[in-house]
């Protein structure tokens, strides 16, 4: 059960969307990053628009025992005090092994200066945080869930 500021949030979104809404939808409330001030940053690059992708280690999901993400999937970005931000929507979920992640993601993730040096840098460190607190360590090799999304509520700018 999501908190109550959560659903409220959710509620707008459902009441936005009139007769289109479909009330029995599942959704995830989330924040992005390991710690609040990370969640903070990325969940104003996600409401800027800068930031249309994201990824975890496809360990993190099994450690969870949660399924991995599928097109259509809505979710609430919550930012560093789990207050919500905005409502994505999955548009496209790729399996890839660290190294072969794309320059185009490495952008698409809005990061830093998005290039691909950039992104390996950071996420690695990101990596070398999480993962050993599920009994792994980074790799090269690591299987990588990487999620496009788009914005929907706070509806972008135009």
């Amino acid at each position: 059960m999501h908190p109550p500021a959560v659903l409220a949030y959710w509620q707008a979104y459902q009441a936005s969307l009139g007769a289109l809404a479909a009330p029995t939808e599942l959704y995830l409330a989330q924040r992005f990053g390991d710690t609040p001030e990370l969640a903070d940053e990325l969940g104003q690059l996600v409401l800027s628009g800068h930031k249309t992708a994201t990824c975890a280690a496809w360990w993190e999901f099994q450690a969870a025992r949660a399924p991995l993400p599928s097109v259509g999937l809505k979710t609430i970005v919550l930012d560093g005090r789990d207050r919500p931000l905005g409502i994505i929507a999955t548009t496209e979920v790729t399996l890839r092994r660290f190294r072969d992640v794309p320059a185009e993601f490495a952008y698409d993730e809005g990061e830093g200066d998005r290039r691909l040096a950039s992104w390996q840098r950071q996420h690695w460190r990101y990596f070398q945080r999480v993962l050993p607190t599920i009994g792994r360590q980074p790799a090269l090799d690591m299987l990588l869930v990487c999620e496009r999304f788009r914005l929907l509520y706070p509806a972008p700018l135009p």
